[in-house]
C-alpha cells in the first residue's frame, strides 16, 4: 500500500521563556494514498501543531516526517516552500481566495510557481471549475461569491497540482447547516475519486463524513478509529 504521508514519532517543542511546552509529543501516523482522515481533539490538545508539520510550514523538533519517499523533516525552507507549493493542496476555513483574481486565476495560483501557465494548465484549470460546480462563474471575482462558492474554488484550488494529498483546516467554519453539507458532500466525491484528504475540525458531525477519525490529547494520539 503506497502512502500519502508518514509521521514517526513527531515531536514539536516550544520554548517560551523559562518553559518549553512540548506540543506534539511522539506522534506515530500513517496515511495511505486515498485516504480520508479526520483529526480531532480539545483546544491545545496539539491538532494545530500537526497541521502545520503536515503542511509543511514548520519543522519538527524531531522525528520523521515522509512524503513521496522524502524526509521533508530535513529539508530547508526553500526545499520546504517548493514541497508546499508542488506536493500540498491547502484549504482553509477562511478561503483565502486572491480578490483581485477571477475564480479561474485563482485556481491556478499554485501553477504560476511552474512558470506561465501552458494551455494544458489553462484547460486543467476550467476542469477543477467544472468539478467544483463553477463552470459559470469563472470569470466572477471571490466578493461576487457565496461563502459555499468560495470554498468550493478554494478546493479546486488545491487540486491544481495534483497534491499527495489536501490538507483541509476546519473547512465548514464559516458555513451554514446546507452549505457544510454540500461542501462535505463535495468532499466525499473527491475522496471516492482517489484523493486522499486530511482535515482538521473540532466538529463530530464534521468528522462523521471520514473514513477514519484521530484523535489527540495532551500532544498524542489517544485513539485512531477507522469506520
Amino acid at each position: 500500500m503506497k502512502m500519502a504521508a508518514q509521521i514517526q514519532e513527531l515531536r514539536k517543542d516550544y520554548v517560551l521563556g523559562a518553559e518549553t511546552v512540548r506540543a506534539l509529543r511522539g506522534v506515530t501516523l500513517d496515511v495511505p494514498e486515498g485516504d480520508y482522515v479526520a483529526i480531532m481533539g480539545p483546544s491545545g490538545s496539539g491538532k494545530s501543531t500537526l497541521l502545520n508539520l503536515l503542511g509543511c510550514l514548520d519543522r519538527p523538533t524531531s522525528g520523521r516526517f515522509f512524503l513521496g519517499g522524502d524526509d521533508v523533516a530535513r529539508m530547508n525552507d526553500d526545499q520546504l516552500s517548493e514541497v508546499r507549493a508542488s506536493r500540498i493542496g491547502f484549504v482553509f476555513q477562511s478561503y483565502n481566495l486572491i480578490p483581485q483574481l477571477t475564480v479561474l486565476e485563482n485556481i491556478a495560483v499554485p501553477l504560476y510557481y511552474r512558470g506561465r501557465l501552458s494551455a494544458e494548465d489553462q484547460r486543467r484549470c476550467v476542469e477543477l471549475a467544472e468539478l467544483v460546480g463553477l463552470s459559470d462563474r469563472l470569470r466572477h471575482r471571490p466578493m461576487e461569491l457565496s461563502g459555499g462558492q468560495q470554498q468550493r474554488a478554494a478546493i479546486a484550488r488545491s487540486l491544481a497540482n495534483n497534491p499527495f494529498f489536501m490538507l483541509a483546516d476546519e473547512p465548514t467554519g464559516n458555513l451554514d447547516s446546507v452549505t457544510t453539507g454540500e461542501i462535505l458532500e463535495l468532499l466525499a466525491q473527491l475522496n471516492e475519486s482517489g484523493k486522499t484528504i486530511i482535515m482538521v475540525t473540532h466538529e463530530e458531525e464534521v468528522a462523521g463524513r471520514a473514513q477514519r477519525i484521530v484523535r489527540l490529547n495532551d500532544g498524542l494520539v489517544v485513539s485512531d478509529k477507522r469506520k
